[in-house]
């Protein structure tokens, strides 16, 4: 596989490892087909060879080979770096042979017959993860540049419009409204912005307008001086005058109340404050960065947020949208915060826990209402309370049990088992292939690939129909006898 860091978006490499030559034409066609460059061998040991010489994004192979098995393929793919990933192709599959597969590492497990294009959905999967990831490291290069304790981990297309916004709009010095539901990162969007801007050797300074009583937050805006009011023991500089030459952000500035708006307006309008119990005008130079989760307009509509102070805010938007809807990005934070927070990685050790598979797949299957807070918080919980001897964190340890969560826990009413689904796709194919050959079974089991015995017994266990609209006269071929 090529460098992520550096590689352009290609064709998908692939190396198919297949000794049935009927099989390896017509899903090497599919494969090609589908725009991605395909390696054909039909021998184990030539795959093994292949892997040793040049890498590769994906291999298809079959466990029965002359020279080496399929899961030697699979193993020599996954010890590469990164790791290659595997698609397992047999004819004669067993669920303890598909659960070895997965054991060490295949990304899926078909049984013959299926149809090529199951295949083919599953290496464009393949191909639509790594593209991500591809983007993803891309991101992850911009974002190295900012200043420790910033990061902005993700690489979802959702938040690559972000990233762009974020370097657009950190060019110029307008005011800045970053709307979005809470626990998204709206101040860490805000830090981003005056870490690129020319502000950034100047202060930022937060102020969550929703944490104090009127009262107090117009002091903590504008200050106040001795004696203002009661307790009022000496002067105090307002957030605004320690933000000077850098950057205020206003979290919560829907819940402004009106009297601090008129404030707040005046000094966006004039770039003067005066603080509570003085008359003396204060220039200030401050960009200002604010925050809502809830639609400013709504407000205005609402009569309860001023229609001029939202245009003096809302000059450039930023939505940031919920975690619900940032593909991939549940993983990625979840290793950063594991990372971030598992106390072998602390200590200078490798990381202690780990998540299974399945149980990431659940993550992000989960609504996250509380957004990337709720996901940091969790993971926070789950290494807290662990068991001293676990190196897994399980889906339970991670997600409240709340009403939500346990109904996506619960299976659903009917759940098929991986011998239904293999049985359903095998019967397809024959049904597809009898209907191709008008019912020939010396002919479909030629274009099987198996012999006409095999195939006479998976029609009789399927119960599958041979005539497909002849009449009793015309049926019982002699070759179609039971041989």
């Amino acid at each position: 596989m090529k460098n992520l860091e550096t590689a352009e978006i290609a064709a998908l490499q692939v190396l198919l490892a297949e000794d049935e030559r009927t099989i390896a034409v017509t899903l090497r066609d599919a494969l090609e087909s589908a725009g991605h460059a395909v390696t054909a061998l039909a021998d184990g040991r030539q795959a093994l060879e292949a892997l040793a010489k040049r890498a590769f994004d994906v291999v298809v192979t079959d466990v029965r080979m002359p020279g080496a098995s399929g899961l030697d393929v699979l193993k020599a793919a996954r010890a590469q770096n990164p790791p290659c990933e595997v698609l397992v192709i047999t004819g004669y599959g067993t669920i303890e042979q598909a659960v070895e597969a997965m054991r060490l590492g295949a990304f899926s497990y078909l049984q013959k017959p299926f149809l090529n294009e199951a295949v083919v959905s599953m290496v464009g999967e393949i191909d639509r993860r790594r593209n991500l990831e591809i983007e993803n490291r891309r991101l992850a290069g911009d974002l190295a540049k900012r200043p420790a304790g910033d990061e902005l981990i993700a690489g979802s297309p959702a938040m690559a419009e972000v990233f762009k916004r974020i370097d657009a709009v950190a060019k110029s010095d307008v005011s800045v409204l970053i709307v979005g539901e809470s626990g998204t990162g709206k101040e860490r969007i805000a830090r981003a912005v005056h870490n690129k801007s020319k502000r950034a050797s100047m202060p930022f300074v937060p102020l969550s307008c929703a944490a104090l009583a009127e009262t107090l937050l117009e002091s903590e805006l504008f200050g106040h001086e001795k004696g203002a009011f009661t307790d009022a023991h000496r002067e105090k500089r307002g957030r605004f005058e320690l933000a000077q030459g850098g950057t205020i952000f206003l979290d919560d500035v829907d819940d402004l109340a009106l009297s601090t708006q008129v404030k707040l307006l005046r000094v966006l309008q004039e770039r003067t404050l005066e603080r509570l119990g003085s008359e003396k005008s204060i220039r200030v130079d401050v960009r200002v960065i604010a925050a809502t989760k809830v639609p400013l307009d709504r407000r205005v509509r609402e009569g309860r947020f001023r229609e001029d102070l939202y245009y003096r805010l809302n000059v450039v938007p930023i939505v940031v949208p919920p975690l619900r809807e940032r593909e991939g990005d549940v993983r990625r934070l979840t290793d950063h915060f594991l990372s971030k927070y598992d106390t072998g990685r602390r200590t200078g050790s490798e990381r202690r826990f780990q998540i299974y598979e399945e149980d990431y797949a659940w993550l992000e299957k989960y609504s996250w209402p509380g957004n990337v807070r709720e996901l940091e918080h969790a993971v926070q919980r789950a290494i807290a309370l662990a068991p001293e001897n676990a190196t897994y964190l399980r889906r339970e340890h991670l997600v409240p049990m709340s009403s939500e969560y346990r109904s996506a826990l619960e299976p659903p009413e009917k759940v098929s088992s991986l011998r239904e689904v293999l049985n359903a796709a095998e019967r397809g194919h024959l049904e597809r292939v009898l209907k191709l050959t008008l019912g020939r079974r010396l002919q479909a089991a030629d274009l099987l690939g198996i012999s006409r015995k095999v195939l006479w017994e998976k029609i009789r266990d399927h119960g599958i129909d041979t005539t497909f609209g002849k009449s009793p006269g015309q049926a019982g071929e002699p070759e179609d006898e039971e041989p």
